[in-house]
């Protein structure tokens, strides 16, 4: 994008101080032992075109992983940062000296929640080898009752400036929790914006379940999703499950939701199929909103030799996309997802208030916002948008309009100085520039959807395609912890970013053993409410509760 001012911030909200982000390689970054967690040094540099994280423990030895296959789509992805955001007013964690040590979120994070995810229970119907949460293996029952989440709810709502709004149900699975229905309707009630789940689908093959979901406020599935065949669920999942993931398909669009694919994606098993599960998406865009590959992350002892074989990087994503469809080119469409930083920063200052800005580490997405026309033909954004230009553009106007209050001025300029950048003669067939600008802000806001407004012309149906790399304790990188916006509420009123709940420190391990009780005693307690069922069935009616 060549040279471009960023406003920096030098403190978050509660006045710990921020680092820049480094640029260009090497590097120098603070990461994990893989064997004991400490907190090390770490080393991150070139080689023979790769990017390369090297660090030692002094008492388990030296450790190398590759980060990106793609050294030249590394440096790219950090020309797309616009500076860091300033964390929460009220972090839950005020006093915290050292990154991942006192979780919560703390007074060192940069970022507020962008996504947030709640685990309903670590029961599922499934047994999936690549699970991260090691749903049915943990011995104990985690499963939060009624007013437990809505507490956690309620500490998302009440985060300052920029409260939750928009949440994600997770587990284990999460449509086996026996109030799932009721927590929908709490969240829509308690004003978050957007509802959905992280699920397998199995419970969605039920239409009458899909519309009760959609009656309740759920919004998006977040499917997971990671192939095309049998071979790959059996390989992935423990069971062939294809026919069961177009069914669920079938029914959530006969019901008016959305869905998100969510390929796991292990290299030698289902890389090969990214390009088959971009094209299923476009065949089913009425429902299909997004895809988000995510490769996989890798928990206990590995042998280096392994890592660097199985290791599939978010380089090894964009190139695979090419390959597979030659619908983006992984130098000039790709982008980090918070590089629309400005347009919410536009939109904040426009209202006049803090709306939820994706300020993410630039390395730990990557996508590209495909448009796609009646004819399902998919165009990157960059292809008819000035990307890099317009984004600069808006992080002016922000500034601008955060200094006046001429709030109808400031909406004129914006407008007529965007217009220039987009360019009506290559956008898709019947894409005008106020339709773009729409289906931007539904993008960073859900203000405008793809539900009603798409249907009355407001917006254009597109669909998301990113890869996010959530990171094991072989490429941890604390930068990317700190700027974490994807974050898990938890039933001691603590916030976690993802990358510190699911590996690192794991506090989902903790977390869960603490709110948790054994099976056999959850066993116990379940035989205990069906014999007291028996006894009230044979009960004189007025003993009867």
């Amino acid at each position: 994008m060549g040279h471009f001012q960023v406003l920096q911030p030098e403190t978050t909200y509660t006045g710990s101080p921020i680092s820049c982000l480094q640029k260009g390689l090497p590097k120098a970054t603070r990461s994990l032992c893989p064997e004991c967690t400490q907190i090390i040094d770490a080393r991150i540099f070139e080689e023979a075109g790769k990017v390369v994280m090297e660090k030692r423990c002094p008492q388990h030895g030296e450790f190398r992983d590759i980060v990106y296959s793609d050294a030249k789509l590394y440096l790219k992805m950090e020309e797309w940062t616009f500076g860091d955001n300033r964390g929460l007013e009220n972090p839950a964690v005020a006093n915290a000296t050292r990154c991942p040590d006192d979780c919560g979120l703390c007074n060192l994070h940069t970022s507020h929640t962008g996504l947030a995810n709640l685990d309903l229970t670590n029961r599922c119907n499934l047994t999936c080898p690549v699970c991260f949460a090691n749903a049915n293996a943990a011995g104990y029952l985690y499963e939060p009752d009624f007013e437990t989440v809505r507490k956690m709810l309620q500490a998302l709502r009440d985060q300052r400036p920029v409260a939750g709004r928009i949440v994600q149900f997770s587990g284990g699975e999460p449509t086996i929790y026996p109030r799932f229905l009721d927590v929908l309707r709490l969240a829509r009630e308690m004003g978050f914006s957007h509802s959905q789940v992280a699920t397998n689908g199995i419970k969605f093959t039920s239409l009458e379940f899909a519309e009760q979901c959609k009656e309740a406020g759920l919004h998006t599935l977040y499917l997971q999703f990671d192939g095309v065949c049998d071979d790959v669920y059996r390989r992935t999942r423990g069971e062939s499950l294809w026919e069961k993931k177009l069914q669920c398909i079938e029914n959530v669009k006969k019901a008016g939701l959305k869905i998100v694919f969510v390929p796991t994606i292990v290299k030698g098993l289902n890389d090969h199929q990214i390009g088959d599960i971009l094209r299923l998406a476009l065949e089913y865009i009425e429902c299909t909103s997004g895809i988000s590959f995510q490769p996989v992350a890798f928990t206990g002892r590995i042998a280096r030799h392994e890592l660097e074989a199985k290791r599939f990087t978010l380089s090894d994503f964009a190139h695979a996309v090419q390959q597979q469809t030659g619908i983006a080119d992984p130098y000039q469409d790709w982008f980090p997802l918070s590089c629309v930083t400005p347009f919410s920063k536009l939109i904040s200052a426009l209202r006049g208030d803090e709306t939820t800005t994706l300020s993410c580490h630039p390395h730990c997405s990557l996508g590209t916002y495909l448009f796609v026309d009646q004819n399902r033909r998919a165009v990157p954004v960059t292809q008819f948008v000035d990307v890099g230009p317009m984004l600069q553009e808006m992080d002016m106007l922000a500034r601008k309009a955060g200094k006046r209050h001429i709030q109808f001025f400031t909406k004129l300029e914006a407008w007529n100085n965007l217009r220039k950048f987009f360019h009506p003669e290559k956008a898709p067939e019947g894409l005008t520039f106020s339709m773009f600008l729409q289906t931007l802000q539904g993008m960073t806001d859900k203000r405008y959807g793809r539900g009603d407004s798409e249907k009355k012309g407001f917006t254009y149906r597109t669909l998301m395609l990113a890869g996010m790399h959530f990171m094991d304790s072989y490429n941890y990188d604390l930068e990317r912890v700190k700027r974490c916006v994807i974050h898990y509420a938890a039933p001691n009123g603590r916030i976690y970013p993802f990358c510190a709940y699911n590996s690192g420190p794991v506090y989902r391990e903790r977390i869960e053993k603490e709110f948790s009780i054994p099976f056999e005693e959850q066993s116990e307690m379940r035989r205990l409410r069906v014999q007291a069922k028996k006894n009230c069935a044979v009960c004189e009616p007025e003993l009867v509760g």
